[in-house]
């Protein structure tokens, strides 16, 4: 089967893989009077693209005998329609049928707000106060054709509503939607892509200014609060940034107790941005004020060593646990581990990254996945020390037809994060 060229490193631009343009807007200014919106030339997933999200995912159902999918409020329903809806303890569910058009089951008083995203033809269920959203969705089944067969649960449908569909329509067979969802949203469009590229281009700049916010005697939050104000500025919606130092750093999530910045310091820091709801997630460390001792830059010589492995594994038609594999061997080789003892490797390599700042695609022992074209995930295998400090160098790539890519170039040097 030929593979489908749309990947090619050429088709994304100039720029696009190791983030040239990353210093658009924001120079050598050190404040945030340097930085400016760097979204204005974002292109947003088209309806046509939406509606062949939809196409893929009903042929999907058809070859597995699947009658309808079942969206709860959340990434897959705003995936696949373009409806962003806030999960709340009323239900709100798309429906996509193996054949016809979509209906919605919403709150009555919330129908004409409903009406304003989606097309007039759209079949609406409004459901009042006083009555079941379970009924109606069973009533959509009816009026679908629907009187048996598959119904395909998305991963993130809450339990209540399943249960609730399932007593008001108990003849029909309730399975994982897994084989419908996954598919569709793990190879991601050039579209997707580049939505990713300019989230890691913000977020790349972001980090750089929470560095030059660091100072002797400061806090995580100083980092923090400066990279949450670069992503606001440079226009996108900021996700999280994470930073952590000395023996904190040796915690992949950080430590609850009180840190002060102090020279000689290894800071770690992960951060993420996302832009059109696509997520960028970098992670750096430095030492701070202070040339590294030998054992600083050694573990950090290893962490990038074994970066380069999983690298260098992540290629088409390898498996993802692949990945994990290569980059954990680096790490057991030098006397850390095994397996995902400590001091070594606590974690997998690398998680998928898409509209979910975690999703499919994880780079972990066990996982037969094959890679393809499309997919998009980290390659992270921290070194964690406890009682010393941690280094984790965090980079996604995106698979082109040509192999891995890089979002972000990696770190060239432990005093320099970026070039």
């Amino acid at each position: 089967m030929k593979r489908r060229n749309f990947l090619n490193t050429s088709a994304l631009g100039a720029g696009v893989v190791f983030l040239s343009s990353c210093e658009t807007g924001v120079g050598s200014d050190p404040t945030m009077d340097g930085l400016k919106s760097l979204v204005e030339d974002i292109q947003a997933i088209t309806p046509e693209e939406r509606a062949a999200r939809v196409s893929k995912a009903q042929k999907l159902m058809q070859e597995q005998g699947i009658s309808v999918l079942l969206l709860d409020a959340g990434t897959s329903l705003t995936y696949f329609t373009g409806i962003s809806w806030w999960p709340s303890e009323r239900p709100m569910v798309g429906l996509i049928p193996a054949k016809g058009s979509l209906a919605f089951i919403c709150p009555g008083f919330e129908e004409n707000r409903f009406r304003e995203m989606v097309e007039e033809s759209t079949k609406v269920y409004a459901w009042q106060e006083d009555e079941s959203p379970y009924k109606l969705v069973a009533k959509a089944f009816t009026e679908m054709g629907i009187s048996s067969g598959k119904v395909a649960i998305e991963e993130r449908l809450r339990f209540f509503i399943y249960n609730g569909v399932k007593e008001a329509a108990p003849h029909l067979e309730y399975v994982s939607g897994d084989s419908v969802t996954v598919p569709c949203r793990i190879v991601k469009s050039i579209s997707e892509i580049l939505l990713m590229q300019k989230a890691t281009e913000i977020t790349t700049a972001a980090i750089k200014v929470g560095f030059k916010a660091l100072k002797e005697g400061c806090t995580p939050a100083t980092f923090s609060e400066a990279v949450a104000a670069a992503h606001t500025k440079m226009g996108a919606k900021h996700a999280f940034a994470s930073c952590n130092f000395g023996e904190a750093s040796a915690f992949p999530h950080g430590s609850g107790r009180p840190q002060i910045l102090k020279k000689g310091d290894v800071v770690l820091v992960d951060c993420g941005c996302t832009v059109e709801g696509y997520n960028a997630d970098i992670s750096r460390t430095i030492v701070f004020g202070a040339s590294p001792t030998a054992r600083q830059q050694e573990i950090w010589d290893l962490e990038k060593k074994a970066q380069a492995a999983g690298f260098a594994a992540a290629q088409i038609g390898n498996k993802l646990h692949d990945v994990d594999a290569a980059a954990r061997k680096v790490i057991t080789d030098a006397g850390f581990g095994p397996d995902y003892q400590l001091p070594g490797l606590p974690h997998r390599t690398g998680h998928g990254i898409g509209m979910d700042g975690h999703e499919w695609g994880n780079a972990v022992k066990g996982n037969e996945t094959v890679i393809e074209a499309g997919m998009c995930f980290s390659i992270e295998p921290t070194i964690a020390i406890l009682g010393e400090f941690g280094v984790r160098l965090e980079d996604c790539v995106f698979i082109s037809d040509d192999g891995p890519k890089w979002f972000s170039k990696p770190s060239p040097s432990i005093l320099e994060p970026f070039d």
